[in-house]
């Protein structure tokens, strides 16, 4: 169910779904004029999970802009609109998902649900003298992860190393907030804004270009 619609910075807008259906709940949820060409496209979907995660998003895009729009992928697998009259991004958790949409920048977002397991591959996305707070130290990590995918997906560039390419300035969590991120990636490296939210469930973060 759509449990936040809402226009946050630069009038992009903000979804997210949890996800509590069955795949034939979401499949009622579709207008009439889209059930064949959705029944068309699970049939190539193996994973019961991974059609559950597609049907709430076409869902959920639905519910937030009230017209039906099909998501395309590109060859890289990132997804737009049919149309290209919006910049979307899309992310799936355990038992969430969410969207960001803007009608003229690029967006990107994550979401994470909040686990230990982060700590055990965090050496392969944060860099030696990146800060981490010791007193938080499992949701910090995640924080890094999650805005770093966040970046990874506004900028649409090939070949990055999370630990390499992708820095975090030093910041302390809070309940939300904003953190400073730079490329280094690119011919002309620049900077971000990326913004963050911690629930009791998952991190939420997100950068507008």
């Amino acid at each position: 169910m759509l449990i936040r619609k809402e226009y946050i910075q630069s009038g992009a807008l903000l979804g997210i779904w949890k996800i509590t259906e069955s795949r034939d709940e979401l499949l009622a949820q579709f207008p009439a004029s889209l059930r064949n060409e959705v029944n068309h496209y699970l049939e190539n979907i193996r994973s019961e999970r991974r059609s559950i995660e597609w049907l709430s998003t076409r869902v959920m895009l639905f519910q937030l802009l009230g017209e039906e729009k099909i998501i395309q992928n590109k060859q890289d697998g990132s997804p737009y609109l049919e149309g290209g009259d919006q910049s979307i991004s899309i992310s799936h958790t355990r038992e969430y998902a969410a969207i960001l949409l803007h009608q003229n920048l690029p967006v990107g977002i994550d979401i994470e649900t909040r686990t230990e397991r982060v700590s055990r591959i965090a050496y392969k996305f944060i860099a030696d003298n990146e800060y981490i707070d010791p007193q938080q130290k499992t949701v910090h990590q995640l924080l890094h992860w999650s805005a770093k995918e966040s970046l990874f997906k506004l900028i649409g560039l090939q070949g990055i190393d999370f630990r390499e390419h992708l820095h975090i300035d030093p910041f302390t969590p809070a309940p939300k907030g904003m953190m400073q991120a730079r490329e280094t990636r690119s011919l002309t490296p620049s900077a971000y804004t990326i913004y963050y939210e911690v629930h009791p469930h998952y991190v939420l973060t997100w950068a507008i270009g």
